[in-house]
């Protein structure tokens, strides 16, 4: 029998994020029917992570897929969900995917939403773009934007650009100034964010001086075909007990 797969999302008092990660997780059970999708939260919203995780147990499931649904590997894929998932049911047995990214198919889902935003192939080569994402204290997640970003710009931008809606810099407004004295025709703001909420919503005030603001990634089916991708090699790993 396939292990569950328990998608682990942060959790917002603003409901549309909790509306986002259920789209989500609606997708990736159309594109996969063979595997029981599950979703826990780990603050604001229900059913929580441990709630979850004691359902499945008392219901005898056994091995369990926990995949954070984060785009950098932070202090929550690092602490919090580990944590969590170490007081879960002794009898479960659980391994934690990688989290969304990097990946290509997030770019991809990235540039089709700058797309529907408005923009055509054609204004890719003057266009600047800012990647903008919720930001982090942890280096490894600022570092793993600022990759992103170059990787993008080899794909044909005028430019791309890092930003960060909170604890680095620079923030989005900073960066759209930056690509237009760069003399780039026209600037584009692409969240590098999975849901609404403050951070997002942060995100879209800093982009009001762009000429293109892009919707959240969302429930893209791009990032339904990652989250199943890290779903089947975490699958594929030796099962371990979580307290090992």
């Amino acid at each position: 029998m396939k292990p569950v797969l328990l998608v682990i999302a942060h959790g917002s008092r603003d409901p549309r994020h909790a509306a986002t990660v259920h789209a989500l997780v609606r997708r990736v059970r159309s594109l996969r029917p063979d595997v029981r999708v599950e979703t826990g939260f780990l603050d604001f919203n229900i059913p929580s992570v441990q709630g979850v995780l004691e359902s499945l147990a008392a219901q005898g499931v056994r091995d369990v897929v926990a995949l954070p649904l984060l785009l950098t590997r932070a202090f929550h894929a690092k602490a919090d969900i580990p944590a969590v998932l170490r007081d879960a049911p002794p009898q479960l047995r659980i391994r934690q995917a990688e989290v969304l990214g990097p990946s290509p198919l997030l770019l991809s889902a990235l540039e089709r939403r700058l797309y529907q935003a408005g923009l055509t192939p054609a204004d890719k080569s003057s266009t600047g773009v800012v990647l903008a994402s919720a930001g982090s204290t942890d280096p490894e997640a600022i570092a793993v934007i600022a990759d992103i970003a170059r990787e993008w710009r080899h794909t044909g931008w005028c430019a791309v650009r890092p930003a960060f809606a909170s604890a680095a810099l620079p923030r989005t407004e900073d960066a759209v100034r930056e690509l237009r004295d760069l003399g780039c025709a026209k600037v584009a703001v692409a969240p590098y964010v999975l849901a609404p909420g403050f951070l997002p919503d942060r995100i879209a005030r800093g982009a009001a001086e762009a000429d293109v603001l892009a919707e959240v990634l969302g429930p893209a089916p791009e990032v339904a075909r990652v989250l199943l991708r890290r779903y089947v090699t975490a699958s594929a790993r030796v099962l371990l007990p979580v307290s090992a």
